[in-house]
């Protein structure tokens, strides 16, 4: 049988599983990291203090102050949306500095509906959510502290996560983020682009494989749709 994610996706949008409950009590120390520890689900009774531009958008009940906060820093016109360039800086404050091409795949999985070059209180709230469930993650399988992912670290992720993805296609992964030393390794914004494309093409492959038997057949045009938003952000 195929080794599939055990996890459904959220509208096409991957998103972390949940961590298992023996995790929180064995999260490794935070030093030698750039970015702050994966933030707590704290439930907060503060609702969005005004909506989106168009469609009248808030944010989710519950929403942390702090994401709503790091919304509209970034938000400087108050159209309620936000581009590539503005969720760029969001999350490089918050976590450390994404690139431009994770940057492109996160606006387009979790693009807003009525406005999809743009990302609204919504999107971010959910993608909020989904970055620190990946980082706990990363904070887990990054066992030598280096800030950094590498090809074994990387497999035994996805591997945790239900996906035994082959050795060769993790050495295509981890050939993508090679650093000027021929050193090929994940940073967090790396590992996160590798593990939501991993599961959103899993995701997506399973609605042809219905019977979960490793195998589908696709036509080309279907193919091409599947694989293209995903290799070319």
């Amino acid at each position: 049988m195929a080794e599939y994610g055990r996890y459904p996706s959220h509208n096409y949008a991957p998103s972390a599983p949940p961590m298992p409950d023996s995790y929180s009590a064995s999260r490794p120390p935070t030093e030698g990291y750039a970015y702050p520890p994966p933030p707590t689900s704290h439930s907060y009774p503060y609702p969005s203090p005004w909506a989106s531009g168009a469609g009248g958008s808030y944010f989710p009940p519950g929403t942390p102050p702090e994401v709503i906060r790091s919304f509209q820093t970034v938000d400087r016109d108050r159209s309620g949306f936000i581009d590539e360039s503005e969720l760029q800086a969001a999350l490089s404050s918050a976590y450390q500095k994404f690139s431009i091409r994770t940057i492109r795949l996160l606006m387009f999985l979790f693009k807003n509906p009525s406005n999809p070059s743009k990302m609204g209180p919504v999107e971010f709230a959910a993608l909020w959510g989904c970055l620190g469930q990946w980082q706990a993650i990363f904070y887990r399988f990054d066992r030598d502290r280096s800030g950094k992912i590498d090809s074994v670290e990387l497999k035994d992720a996805l591997i945790s996560l239900g996906y035994a993805v082959p050795q060769s296609v993790i050495q295509v992964l981890v050939s993508n983020y090679t650093d000027s030393y021929g050193r090929g390794a994940l940073s967090f914004d790396n590992f996160v682009e590798c593990g939501m494309i991993v599961k959103g093409l899993t995701e997506k492959f399973k609605e042809k494989d219905t019977r979960y038997t490793g195998s589908a057949t696709f036509s080309y045009d279907d193919f091409l749709m599947m694989i293209i938003p995903f290799i070319v952000p």
